[in-house]
């Protein structure tokens, strides 16, 4: 199902998200939920606030699709390792229209459950 992204200053994207204890149905199924709305929207990626729902969650996708193997799942992801620096314009679906250079890790090591799943 596609779900509605909220836009900027809605207060769920600022309010720090929540930990996920099971992968239950539910999950599983705002998983897929997600995949399907990032892909329809079109994205590279989309975290489980953007859709409404305050768990740490997201989902990105660099070859928008047309790499089978692209897809990545993470939840509760936490950053361990960091290093050097590059610059990126990015955009977000949050902020359609709007885009910046971004400051992020050149490489980077993290930690959290992860699954590589077929695209819809």
């Amino acid at each position: 199902m596609i779900r509605p992204i909220l836009k900027y200053g809605d207060d769920i994207l600022i309010e720090p998200a929540h930990r996920v204890e099971s992968i239950t149905p539910e999950v599983g199924q705002l998983i897929d939920d997600m995949i399907e709305t990032m892909y329809a929207a079109p994205g590279v990626g989309l975290a489980a606030p953007q859709v409404g729902v305050a768990l740490r969650i997201f989902v990105v996708d660099l070859s928008l699709g047309r790499d089978p193997d692209g897809l990545i799942v993470m939840v509760n992801p936490e950053f361990v390792a960091r290093d050097g620096m590059q610059l990126e314009e990015e955009g977000c679906l949050s902020l359609p229209g709007f885009n910046a250079t971004v400051v992020r890790a050149d490489a980077g090591g993290d930690q959290g459950t992860q699954s590589r799943r077929p695209g819809p």
